[in-house]
């Protein structure tokens, strides 16, 4: 049983460091910031999922496995609102000629 939690924690920190790697690919090449933004957005959130994940299956039932459903708790909520502020932001200053 062990093995295979320990392939699954490997299987979903390669997935969340894949997806690290793709968001950081898309940040670069897009051509605006929004879509910039999208990018690093949606597979930050994903990959926070799959590292914590995986840390947390090699945790097993410790305090270090509720700091970690905890942290991932805090960057759910946190994540997504403050994309979306900076990206009502980058709106407002492109709506009103400041911007790119």
């Amino acid at each position: 049983m062990t093995t295979f939690v320990d392939v699954l924690s490997g299987l979903m920190l390669l997935s969340g460091c894949f997806l690290i790697f793709t968001g950081a690919l898309g940040v670069l090449r897009f051509p605006d910031t929004l879509s910039r933004m999208h990018a690093a957005g949606v597979s930050e959130t994903m990959a926070t999922v799959l590292i914590l994940g995986g840390l947390m299956l090699l945790a097993g039932w410790s305090l270090v496995l509720l700091k970690l459903v905890m942290v991932l708790l805090f960057l759910l909520f946190t994540s997504p609102a403050a994309s979306h502020a900076l990206a009502k932001a980058i709106w407002t200053r492109q709506q009103r000629g400041d911007g790119q």
